[in-house]
């Protein structure tokens, strides 16, 4: 089997997000709660140091009871010249740094008020990051909040939340190239016996899969080769049984020409001399008569559909004039009275022998099992010449349409039709030939329409030969043609 690209289809794209959709929830989830501890962890970190240098910072204050408004001063600059921002209140609010001045939440307020530790910090797009502690100088009033600068631990957490998106990325990149590789390899087998498939329907039918290790699909493929052996059985046992069959159609047709030749001239001299028969020996005579021209048809049809099955028989292209070949197999058949012909001329390079063979064939049809006025219409579409037979009779039961171009399938039954079943079934292997198309509508109790098409300049593959060389090829009058199915 020749191996051709499989482009990557719905389900492996499918398999690819849905392995990258896991893969990364999984690691934005284990991301997102790793920064969100080590975060929480820093910033506890960062608040029980400045809570315990804070608690030290009280103490000192402590030196410089009573405040006054002098010693509150020597405090702040004390503070200051340590490196300490500090915040005094006693009554106003003094920075020992108008530039380390934040304002002070009424929540931190109350706890300091309280006699306890407080704290906040300053919201995180601010600069500078601040985190402000607070409490009451041992033995007074009076409150200290000591400053305290967290930009270290902001520009820490920023390269923290950094790596762990690059780390995210990174985890999502490799976990689209690994879910892409694992689909493909996983759907590998699957491409392979869509592949096998595909060829199976175009007649390769010696197509195997192969059969790897012992795992799920190669259980597949070995049931698939099973089938497909199966099948390369099956079609050539049919294959045999039709040759069979089409060289047994052959041979009875031959055989039968001789004898039925002979039985067609006695019918005849019989059916010359009927009025010199006894009365009661006339009925039997004319039915004998009948079967004897059925049965001339048959065989007829019968040889006919041998060389179409052999494929010796041979277009002779040519223009023929549509309209006028409807009108001579009409008149040539005594339809006149029952089958109105439409049309515009249209002159179309065919076989004319096997276009009359098929346009008889259906107006046959529609005469012998329609009813109701008959419409043989010819008209153009572009390329194409569409031919039209239609009947208002009884119609076709929907479980025979499907098969009302089977070879001896007769939706009256084979008793009660005057044909031989063999005629729709020719007029389609001819409009095959012709590069046409047959095809029928039919609604009971509405009457039946067959359409054929075909294209204005000849079947396909058949060289246009010089029209002005034989100027009159092509155009028939209607002969004699077999009757329908």
């Amino acid at each position: 089997m020749a191996g051709r690209t499989v482009f990557p289809g719905r389900l492996r794209h499918r398999l690819t997000i849905a392995f990258v959709l896991v893969a990364g929830v999984s690691a934005g989830l284990l991301a997102g709660g790793t920064g969100l501890l080590l975060r929480q962890s820093w910033l506890d970190a960062s608040l029980r140091e400045a809570a315990a240098d804070a608690r030290y910072q009280l103490a000192l204050a402590g030196q410089f009871l009573p405040l006054t408004e002098q010693r509150g001063t020597e405090l702040l600059t004390s503070f200051e010249a340590s490196g300490r921002h500090v915040l005094l209140v006693d009554g106003p609010t003094r920075a020992s740094h108008p530039a380390y001045a934040p304002v002070l939440g009424s929540r931190l307020r109350e706890v300091v008020a309280d006699g306890r530790l407080g704290y906040q910090r300053s919201a995180p797009t601010e600069r500078p990051r601040l985190l402000v502690i607070g409490g009451r100088i041992p033995g007074s009033t009076a409150e200290l909040y000591v400053l305290t600068m967290e930009d270290d631990v902001a520009t820490d957490l920023v390269q923290l939340r950094n790596a762990l998106l690059a780390g995210w990325v990174l985890v999502v990149l490799l976990a689209a190239a690994v879910g892409h590789a694992l689909a493909r390899r996983t759907l590998e087998p699957v491409g392979r016996a869509s592949r096998a498939a595909r060829a199976l329907t175009e007649g390769l039918l010696d197509t195997r899969l192969p059969v790897r290790g012992r795992d799920e699909f190669s259980a597949w493929a070995a049931t698939f080769n099973e089938m497909a052996e199966a099948l390369e059985a099956k079609i050539a046992e049919l294959w045999a049984a039709q040759a069979r069959e089409r060289q047994f159609t052959a041979d009875v047709a031959h055989e039968l020409r001789t004898p039925v030749t002979a039985l067609v001239a006695a019918a005849s001299l019989l059916r010359e001399h009927l009025d010199q028969l006894p009365e009661d020996a006339r009925p039997a005579a004319r039915l004998l008569v009948g079967d004897v021209v059925r049965l001339r048809r048959l065989v007829e049809d019968l040889m006919e559909i041998s060389r179409l099955d052999a494929g010796r028989e041979r277009l002779a292209v040519g223009p023929v004039e549509a309209v006028a070949l409807l009108d001579g197999i009409v008149a040539a058949r005594g339809w006149s009275p029952r089958v109105r012909v439409t049309g515009e001329p249209i002159t179309v390079r065919t076989d004319g022998r096997r276009l009359e063979r098929v346009l008889a064939n259906l107006v046959a049809n529609a005469v012998e099992h329609g009813g109701g006025e008959i419409t043989a219409s010819v008209v153009g579409a572009g390329r194409l010449v569409v031919f039209e037979v239609t009947d208002q009779g009884p119609g076709i039961p929907a479980e025979h349409l499907t098969r009302v171009f089977d070879r001896f399938h007769q939706v009256d039954g084979p008793r009660s039709a005057p044909g031989s079943g063999l005629g729709l079934a020719i007029a389609r292997e001819h409009a095959e030939l012709l590069g046409g198309a047959l095809s029928v509508r039919s609604e009971p109790g509405e009457g039946t329409r067959f359409r054929l098409e075909l294209p204005v300049d000849g079947p396909a593959g058949v060289p246009r030969p010089d029209d002005s060389a034989d100027p009159g090829r092509g155009q028939r009058t209607a002969g004699p043609a077999g009757g329908a199915g």
